[in-house]
C-alpha cells in the first residue's frame, strides 16, 4: 500500500489552481454536453413503499438549463427539465443519500457525471429522508439496497425516457448511510450482533447512534432480513463517501466482495465519524487488488453534500439549532466546490478504469 501526503504550500496552491481551472472547464463542457432532468414516483405492488426518483441524463436540446435542487440554503446544479435523452448507450450510476438526507444532497455529483455521459438516478429512501422520518419505514434498513434495485429497473425499462443503459455498466455511489447501502448492494453482509458488540465499545460513533434510533433488528424477522444477502448482481462497481455502519459488515463478505470499490473519506478530525475507525477500517478488510482508498484531509462528513449559500448557516440555525454544521468543512479548508471537483475527478477516474491497483492516499 502507498500513502501519499501533500504538505508543501506551493504544491497545494498548484493543485488548487488546477482544480479551479477544472471547474471552469466543466462549465464550458456543460454548454457542449447538455443534460436533462426528470422526476417520478415509483410505486410497488402494494404501494407500501413509493419512491421518489430523480434522474439526470445526457440530452439532446438547445433549451436553456435551470437550477435543480436550488433553494435559499443550498446551491443547485444546472439541467434542462424534461429534455429528450441523447442517443447511444450510457453507463448508469445510482445514488443513495445519507440518514435524514434526500436525492438533492448529491445533485452536484449527479450533474457532473451526467455531463460526462452517465445516466444518474437517485432515490429518496422512505423513513430516512429530510421530510420522511417514519419510524416503521426507517426500521426497514434492508429495503435501502432494494430501493436502488428498483431505480435500476425503472431506468432500464424506459430507454426512451432516460436513454439506453450500456450493458454491464452499472455503478452505485452512496454517502454516509448511503455508503452502507451501496456496500450491501455490492455483496457485503451485515451482522447485527457483531455491530451491537462493536457499538458497546464505540458508543459515540454516528452510525451507532443512528442505528439505535432506527432499530432495524428490533424483531427476529427484521434481524434476519438485515443479515440476508441484499446484493444486486447487476452492479459492477461501488463508491462509498464517508460511510457509516461499516463495522457491522462481516470480514468474510468483505474479503470476497466481487466488485471494485472506491472509498473516499473526510479526513478532518471527527468524533462521530473518524476516518480511521470507519472508512479506513473498511478498506483493510476489502480485497487489495480491487480497492482504492482516498482520505481528503480538509473534507468533513458534510463536504459531500450540496454547497451552502452565504446566509445558509443563519437560516439553518433559526429552524434547527445545531445543524448549521452541515455547511462547515475542515479547518482551513478549500471551498466546498473545489473539494467536490476533486471527488468528481476521483470517481470519474475510478469508473473509467474500475480495476485499478490498490493505492491508499491522503490528499488535499
Amino acid at each position: 500500500m502507498m500513502r501519499r501526503y501533500i504538505k508543501d504550500d506551493k504544491t497545494v496552491k498548484t493543485i488548487l489552481t488546477f482544480l479551479l481551472l477544472a471547474c471552469l472547464g466543466s462549465s464550458a463542457l456543460a454548454d457542449d454536453n447538455p443534460i436533462g432532468f426528470k422526476t417520478t414516483t415509483l410505486l410497488d405492488a402494494n404501494n407500501n413503499r413509493p419512491l421518489q426518483l430523480a434522474v439526470w441524463y445526457p440530452a439532446t436540446t438547445t433549451a436553456s438549463p435551470v437550477l435543480i435542487a436550488d433553494d435559499e440554503v443550498f446551491t443547485g446544479a444546472l439541467a434542462v427539465p424534461g429534455a429528450p435523452p441523447a442517443g447511444g448507450e450510457h453507463p448508469l450510476v445510482v445514488v443513495s443519500h445519507g440518514y435524514g438526507g434526500n436525492w438533492r444532497n448529491q445533485a452536484w455529483l449527479a450533474s457532473a457525471l451526467a455531463h460526462q455521459g452517465y445516466i444518474v438516478a437517485a432515490v429518496n429512501h422512505p423513513g430516512t429522508t429530510s421530510k420522511d422520518r417514519r419510524p416503521a419505514a426507517a426500521a426497514q434498513l434492508w429495503q435501502r439496497p432494494a430501493d436502488l434495485s428498483r431505480a435500476i429497473d425503472a431506468v432500464l425499462a424506459q430507454p426512451t425516457r432516460y436513454g439506453a443503459v450500456a450493458n454491464h455498466q452499472i455503478a452505485a455511489v452512496g454517502h454516509s448511510l448511503g455508503g452502507w447501502t451501496v456496500m450491501e448492494i455490492a455483496g457485503a453482509r451485515f451482522d447485527p450482533d457483531l455491530f451491537n458488540r462493536d457499538c458497546a465499545e464505540h458508543p459515540k460513533l454516528g452510525g451507532c447512534i443512528v442505528y439505535q434510533r432506527m432499530n432495524p433488528a428490533g424483531t427476529p424477522a427484521g434481524k434476519a432480513q438485515l443479515a440476508a444477502d441484499l446484493s444486486d448482481k447487476r452492479v459492477t462497481a461501488v463508491v462509498s463517501l464517508d460511510l457509516g455502519l461499516s463495522r457491522g459488515m462481516t470480514d468474510a463478505s468483505l474479503a470476497a466482495l466481487p466488485v471494485p470499490v472506491l472509498v473516499i473519506a473526510g479526513g478532518a478530525p471527527s468524533e462521530d465519524m473518524p476516518a480511521d475507525v470507519e472508512s479506513a477500517d473498511l478498506v483493510k478488510r476489502l480485497p487489495t487488488a480491487s480497492t482504492r482508498y482516498v482520505e481528503i484531509s480538509d473534507a468533513t462528513h458534510f463536504s459531500f453534500m450540496m454547497g451552502c449559500k452565504p446566509n445558509a448557516v443563519v437560516l439553518i440555525e433559526q429552524s434547527s439549532p445545531g445543524d448549521g454544521m452541515i455547511c462547515r468543512d475542515g479547518e482551513g479548508a478549500r471551498p466546498r466546490a473545489v473539494i467536490q471537483q476533486q471527488v468528481v475527478g476521483l470517481i470519474s477516474e475510478f469508473l473509467n478504469s474500475p480495476r485499478t491497483p490498490d493505492q491508499n492516499t491522503t490528499e488535499r
